[in-house]
């Protein structure tokens, strides 16, 4: 027995557990996942109609109605709907069970003042959720907005999102969904249905840009032509191939299984030396494996024959997924040129040249018009980390390459997003020391580690062609950093 093996003994034990919440730390709960939605009735809160359009605020209650969610009013704390207990203390008023989730409608919501109705919403309804509960805000987006003080409104609403997750208990979430102008109702349900479900488990206090394709394409040629991308997209969704990189174990096999279950065709691409565990997930989904060194110079080529060969002269795949990468950390006083050169070329820019072969409109076996990529970044190419200043540049430029290319591609209908892990338990992450991983966990909101099939979920949101997100990164991380 190691002497990290010992540590996590303890910490596990009930001894160690009774120790931590002595110390104040609260013990984990489990969270719900899969296709689960919340099982208490949901509250609707709605802000800012008293300045706006009648018609206005129809969309947030419409997508709820085509997810079949029957809504209840939200209680509102003001003054008069409180009560004074006995020691003489105003108390908010009280739902009478569990809440499932309460929805605050604020896409009206240009004044501050107005922010004062969000927290009338929030209060009586934070004390009230369910384990695994959820807090979903819906706005506009603040780049949208037509003066000053609308867009600081709308930003306030996504720190106000921001901390509420922070404060939430027993595996509750609180997320930002931010619409476009256009955005239907069947869109925003798309959205509102991943964040309400077990789905998003470990997506915490993070914003959903939703960014229609259409948006780019002015004339009506255009836009016939991406309906027809869409309505394409959607009909191939059960069966279309799906190629991800790094497939042989981890978060890559989760992605795989995932796709597979949702009845896509699966290409898992890894290393050869990985080809026995990559062959056996392969075997399990009833897919195809190609052992291949992405860093290869036609490893594109390759990809692309692949899938002709396998599924016919005129196939097409529907969803390429980057995920396959490595670590060489070391201090950056510590780190030469072979550790720094390796991972930006594994974890950018094979991507980049797989993308230039794929991506060609004329390439048998490429990504098809109307098709999606999604990038694996990490939350340290958000906010960096000590030792990882090769990994944090390399993710960082994932994001970068992901906002690019999704300006390049809105024409063809193609949309380029990226997930953002934050700690992962995996057997990558259980080579830290316990310590550091237990101080991992602790660190978010959700007070544990996610799991692969957390990453797997938002990766399968974010290719469905009903998902109108395109050039965002959402991180996956249990709200473990702080920022943007």
């Amino acid at each position: 027995m190691t002497i990290d093996d010992l540590i996590s003994g303890v910490l596990d034990s009930r001894i160690g557990k009774a120790v931590a919440a002595k110390a104040g730390l609260p013990e984990a709960t489990v969270l719900r996942r899969g296709e689960a939605m919340p099982s208490g009735p949901i509250a609707l809160g709605v802000v800012g109609l008293d300045v706006v359009e009648p018609d206005a605020g129809s969309l947030v209650p419409d997508a709820l109605a085509t997810l079949g969610i029957d809504v209840q009013p939200a209680l509102i704390d003001t003054p008069d709907a409180r009560t004074t207990d006995a020691d003489g203390r105003q108390r908010p008023p009280a739902y009478p069970g569990r809440l499932g989730a309460i929805v605050v409608d604020a896409t009206a919501a240009n004044r501050i003042g107005q922010l004062e109705q969000v927290r009338a919403a929030l209060r009586p309804a934070v004390k009230a959720l369910e384990p695994s509960g959820r807090v979903l805000i819906v706005a506009a987006d603040p780049a949208s907005a037509s003066d000053v003080e609308t867009a600081a409104v709308r930003q306030a609403l996504d720190g106000i999102m921001r901390s509420v997750g922070k404060e939430l208990r027993f595996g509750a979430t609180c997320n930002l969904i931010q619409v476009a102008a256009g955005t239907t109702p069947s869109e925003l349900a798309q959205v509102v249905c991943f964040a309400l479900s077990g789905r998003s488990a470990y997506v915490d206090g993070q914003p959903f840009v939703l960014t229609p394709l259409v948006e780019r394409v002015e004339t009506s040629e255009g836009l016939d032509k991406l309906d027809r991308l869409h309505d394409e997209s959607l009909d191939r969704r059960s069966g279309r191939i799906v190629v991800v990189t790094g497939a042989a174990r981890g978060i890559g096999a989760a992605i795989a299984r995932r796709f597979a279950a949702d009845g896509a065709r699966a290409v898992v691409v890894d290393v050869p030396v990985a080809g026995q565990a990559l062959a056996g997930v392969a075997n399990e989904i009833h897919g195809t494996a190609l052992q291949l060194d992405i860093t290869a110079s036609d490893a594109g080529a390759r990809i692309a024959r692949h899938v002709v060969e396998r599924y016919g002269p005129d196939a097409r795949i529907g969803a390429l997924v980057h995920c396959a990468g490595i670590l060489r950390d070391k201090l950056l006083v510590n780190l030469d040129e072979q550790r720094w050169g390796a991972v930006l070329e594994v974890n950018l820019a094979a991507q980049l040249r797989i993308n230039d072969i794929l991506l060609d409109p004329d390439q048998a076996g490429g990504v098809a018009d109307g098709g999606r990529i999604v990038a694996i970044a990490s939350t340290s190419g958000w906010a960096g980390n000590r030792g990882q200043t090769n990994y944090a540049a390399s993710k960082a430029g994932v994001m970068g390459m992901v906002r690019a290319l999704s300006a390049q591609l809105a024409d063809r209908g193609i949309a380029v997003n990226g997930v953002a892990p934050g700690f992962i338990e995996t057997d990558m992450t259980a080579s830290i020391p316990v310590i550091d991983r237990e101080i991992f966990r602790r660190s978010s909101s959700l007070l544990q580690g996610g799991r692969p099939v957390d990453v797997a979920e938002a990766i399968v949101f974010l290719a469905d062609p009903a998902t109108p997100m395109n050039g965002q990164v959402l991180r996956v991380c249990g709200q473990l950093i702080v920022g943007r």
